[in-house]
């Protein structure tokens, strides 16, 4: 069938003028944020073919990497995350989406091997099954900006086992043998408790494209020594976010750029009291931390001041706001 006649016509395409007429065939769709999109991405990958003078053979390097990259995601694997996350896009857009109040937690990277399968278990209920890690038990709090208990709130944890690996990463891995990660809800006061092991530092994956990519440029694959945490509960926005270890020696070099300095925690002992308290041996080490959740209102107020301030200094001002996301104003 022919075009719709109101196609625009294309013709005599060069280097200096393919981007405005992509732009024009484009600027079809209907909608003002998918344009907009576009429009942005189309010249800035443009531009850095222009500005670099890529070549035939090095863009079709890009593409048979791309084309590994998702030949290598599984269920229970992501290489476009752990791609994104060695690159600082995850953090990136992270921050954008989910700008923090003062004195509210940051966020950090999801990585690659969240998975929904976790089991839900009880308060104070052991979330590993590895014998050989050193035993640890988290005593947490969830409250929101006014310093109010949340109760409630899924709290979705996980780390690695002793050995630095994830349960997913093991051969013949199923839902039904989840091990250091679980669900939990938080009590009448805000509060979770769980038992775990000392978290310790692990190499990402290396044997897919992403790492190959690490070892031509040269970086380390290790992580720092962390444990994720996901809060979620009607009304406040969706947190992502991890704690990690003080001293740890990948702390300030993290590969996917996780670390915050306030995630960074120091481990105390329980004491006899505590012991007593949580059913666990005295001197086991202990993790605490309270956690402050926003408002999804107060983040969306956020979002959008924080696009209206990043429109003028592009110095867009034809722009308009809607719920954080910036779109053309075509009246």
């Amino acid at each position: 069938m022919p075009p719709p006649p109101t196609t625009p016509i294309l013709k005599d395409l060069t280097i200096s003028n393919i981007t405005e007429n992509v732009h024009l065939i484009n600027a079809q769709t209907p909608s003002p944020r998918l344009l907009y999109i576009l429009e942005r991405l189309v010249t800035h990958l443009h531009d850095f073919a222009r500005e670099t003078r890529l070549s035939t053979p090095e863009w079709m390097a890009g593409i048979e990497f791309l084309t590994a990259v998702g030949q290598k995601c599984t269920d229970v694997r992501q290489e476009f995350i752990l791609l994104s996350d060695t690159l600082g896009l995850s953090l990136l857009v992270d921050a954008i989406s989910h700008p923090k109040p003062p004195a509210s937690t940051e966020g950090t990277v999801l990585g690659p091997y969240h998975t929904h399968a976790a089991p839900d278990v009880e308060l104070g209920e052991s979330i590993t099954v590895d014998p050989e890690g050193e035993r640890l038990l988290c005593v947490c709090s969830v409250r929101d900006t006014a310093g109010r208990p949340v109760e409630g709130v899924k709290v979705d944890v996980w780390e690695t086992d002793s050995k630095g690996v994830y349960d997913v990463q093991y051969e013949g891995w199923t839902g039904e043998k989840a091990d250091g990660r679980a669900v939990l809800r938080t009590d009448a006061e805000g509060r979770f408790w769980y038992r775990a092991i000392v978290p310790v530092p692990y190499r990402i994956p290396e044997d897919g494209p992403v790492g190959k990519m690490l070892k031509l440029l040269g970086r380390h694959p290790w992580r720092p020594s962390h444990m994720h945490f996901m809060f979620e509960k009607p009304g406040y926005d969706h947190l992502i976010t991890a704690l990690y270890l003080r001293g740890d020696p990948y702390e300030t070099t993290d590969a996917v750029f996780g670390v915050k300095e306030s995630l960074i925690v120091d481990l105390g002992v329980v004491s006899a009291e505590q012991a007593a308290q949580y059913g666990v041996e005295e001197g086991t080490k202990l993790l605490t931390y309270d956690f402050v959740l926003v408002s999804e209102a107060e983040t969306r107020r956020l979002r959008d001041e924080e696009a209206r301030k990043a429109m003028k200094a592009l110095g867009r001002d034809d722009m308009l706001i809607i719920d954080g996301l910036p779109v053309p104003d075509v009246d």
